[in-house]
């Protein structure tokens, strides 16, 4: 694993400088962008705030993880608008943005740009093979500019969305962009958790096709509600040794997304807590920094 990270959607009450100043502070070695209202949304985030960023990021010897542009609130909300949605205008929103993320990952030398995968089918009119469909329509729109910029679209299966699963990503690649490198799967550990799927085995079945990683835990519910690693009752130390198993050369990202009042505190938290499993793991602690 190249270097552990920390997502600033969990800092949405406070700006991006202060964002990058905490995840430095504590020791992360790399930092994930939400491309959103509250940070670095691509439309608003100005050459000089961009030399800005990178000169700070630069100064604490930080990489970029991975741009977040999964959520839109800044005209829309955490799904909308959808890759699917039934006014077209709505939907060409998504892929501009989208576009956008890519060329921002590509400034920032970010690997990827993770994305949701499609949407909630249950605010559609849609049956799930045409939403699909639309989906791969509207997402290869994207391709030609990941392709120039080298950055990989990075799918997140969710709990609720029209693919929530690992094998239903692969179901999706081999029927829509069968060999297609710079389309792969943002592995959400705790959304495969969510739906019965062993992330480890996850890791080690499917290592070409993951391209980034999002790290948080869940209850033994199953309930999608992300927790600080160490208060759920996924196997951190199994999923770590399933990344050096696998020789797994890309980033992970913390992603604590609900903790906007304490974010800095579950930050240092689950930073110390990985530290111990990358321990037990066998996994070089360089990563962290």
């Amino acid at each position: 694993m190249q270097a552990l990270g920390f997502s600033t959607n969990a800092f949405k009450k406070t700006s991006l400088d202060e964002a990058i100043k905490s995840i430095g502070a504590i020791g992360y070695g790399a930092v994930e962008l939400m491309a959103d209202m509250h940070h670095a949304y691509p439309t608003t985030f100005d050459a000089r705030r961009r030399r800005d960023v990178l000169k700070r990021l630069h100064d604490r010897n930080l990489v970029i993880s991975n741009i977040n542009a999964f959520t839109h609130f800044v005209d829309g909300d955490t799904y909308h608008p959808t890759w699917f949605e039934s006014d077209p205008g709505r939907t060409q929103v998504r892929v501009d943005h989208t576009i956008r993320c890519i060329e921002l990952a590509a400034e920032f030398g970010a690997p990827t740009v993770s994305i949701q995968p499609g949407g909630p089918l249950i605010t559609s009119d849609l049956l799930m093979d045409n939403a699909l469909e639309l989906f791969a329509e509207n997402l290869a729109k994207c391709l030609e500019t990941a392709r120039r910029c080298d950055v990989v679209l990075a799918i997140e299966p969710e709990p609720g969305l029209i693919i929530e699963r690992a094998s239903e990503y692969m179901r999706f690649k081999q029927a829509y962009f069968a060999n297609e490198q710079y389309v792969g799967m943002n592995c959400d550990i705790g959304h495969l958790f969510c739906v019965g799927e062993n992330p480890a085995d996850v890791i080690r079945a499917l290592p070409g096709e993951i391209a980034h990683l999002h790290l948080e835990d869940i209850g033994a519910n199953r309930v999608h509600q992300h927790l600080t690693p160490g208060r759920g009752v996924i196997n951190f130390v199994d999923v770590l040794r399933a990344l050096r198993e696998v020789d797994y050369v890309g980033c992970a990202t913390v992603e604590l997304y609900p903790y906007e009042a304490t974010a800095a505190t579950v930050a240092a938290t689950a930073f110390e807590y990985l530290q111990r499993a990358i321990d037990e793991a066998g996994t070089d602690r360089a990563i962290i920094t």
